[in-house]
């Protein structure tokens, strides 16, 4: 006799003329099935739900329902207002020397603060700006601001520009002053993200400095040129024995 769970076309045929039952699933598959089924059923439909959504659903659900999905959107909003929370910055913006206090010395309790002080006439001012409005899309928890220097502090030298300082609780944790301290006039974003992150102010994902390898080449040379310098005072030394 032919087995009517055997995978053939004739028994598809008969199967779909209802002269041979469905073909029964393997065990396992059924009870994993059942499981799965089951599980969504337990899931409430409003869990999937926007805030807008849930607003315009609010007449299908009964009143238990309706407990559930209030205590569910207390939730989701307190979910969405520590995410606005966190990532109330998000940009580099412009302030005035008579905004410094509130917005630097003044801001909010354990908020990093990054301002740069600058003149627009300074390429690698101009040059710092494009980075760290990068910088504030990448660690919107952290504020940037910055401002021309002269509506901060009058009589400011360009030999200190660009002027980067670091702030948390009205106090100066950090510091970058010059071009020098700033990282260069080909100062790559990695690197001032590195710097930021080394003073606290953000949290990168970056592994190690972007300049290690130049450091170490810098560290080479110097050591080689000591050898040398040594090596040739020696030689110097016996020649005049």
């Amino acid at each position: 006799m032919q087995d009517p769970n055997e995978d053939t076309e004739w028994n598809d045929i008969l199967r779909d003329f209802g002269i041979l039952p469905p073909k029964e699933e393997p065990k396992d598959k059924i009870e994993e099935m059942v499981l799965r089924l089951q599980k969504e059923a337990m899931v409430k439909p409003f869990e999937k739900m926007t805030l807008a959504q849930l607003k315009e659903a609010e007449d299908e659900f009964d009143e238990e329902d309706m407990q559930a999905i209030e205590t569910y959107r207390k939730k989701r909003l307190q979910e969405w207002r520590a995410l606005k929370k966190k990532q109330k910055f998000g940009e580099l913006r412009e302030i005035s020397g008579n905004q410094y206090v509130n917005e630097v010395t003044n801001a909010e309790k354990d908020v990093w603060v990054i301002i740069h002080l600058y003149r627009s006439s300074i390429p690698m001012c101009l040059l710092v700006n494009q980075h760290l409005s990068l910088l504030a899309r990448k660690f919107p928890e952290t504020k940037f601001v910055k401002a021309i220097v002269n509506s901060c502090i009058q009589h400011y030298h360009d030999n200190c520009l660009p002027t980067i300082f670091v702030y948390k609780n009205g106090q100066i944790e950090a510091k970058f002053i010059g071009i020098i301290e700033c990282g260069g006039i080909n100062l790559k974003l990695e690197e001032l993200e590195w710097k930021l992150a080394e003073v606290g102010a953000i949290q990168t994902d970056l592994e190690e400095n972007p300049k290690k390898d130049i450091v170490d080449m810098m560290v080479s040379s110097i050591k080689n040129t000591s050898i040398h310098d040594d090596s040739n005072s020696s030689n110097s030394d016996n020649d005049t024995k």
